[in-house]
């Protein structure tokens, strides 16, 4: 019995990523951000900070806030935002816009615990360490009773 195997010559990742849908994807999200980066540029820097393009569908662009106070003074900014896209000839067909409040959370890392043990428990274990005759359970209490706080 044999086995036939295929070989196929390694691709640039380049190559791979803009073929077919995942292409086609990565065009959009390009271009969403070409569209966040200009619309950006011409907005107060407080403003600028807290708006996100978040997709592009039916001729209208969706612009994210992540506060109800930022999307309020976005509305009042849709007429100049609109003219701003027109500037941008992959963004002429743009009808209008679609605002959308998604508070957006930190990513908090996790708090780290630290164990402590006490230097009494750390003699105790020492102590059963020297009595043990198994040399790997021995190591491994004698590895333990190491991490006992010093007095």
């Amino acid at each position: 019995m044999s086995i036939k195997v295929k070989r196929f010559r390694a691709q640039p990742m380049s190559r791979l990523l803009n073929r077919g849908e995942l292409g086609s994807l990565m065009h959009m999200a390009r271009l969403l951000e070409k569209a966040q980066n200009h619309l950006r540029q011409h907005l107060t820097h407080d403003l600028a900070e807290h708006l996100f393009v978040g997709g592009y569908r039916n001729g209208r662009l969706t612009l994210i806030t992540d506060g109800a106070a930022w999307l309020t003074r976005l509305r009042y900014e849709q007429p100049r935002l609109l003219s701003l896209l027109h500037q941008l000839p992959e963004f002429a067909a743009v009808t209008g816009f679609q605002l959308k409040v998604r508070p957006v959370r930190p990513a908090k890392a996790p708090l780290r615990q630290t164990r402590r043990l006490p230097a009494q428990a750390g003699k105790e274990i020492a102590t059963c360490a020297e009595d043990t005759d198994d040399p790997k359970l021995k190591q491994a209490l004698q590895r333990l009773a190491s991490h006992a706080e010093h007095e």
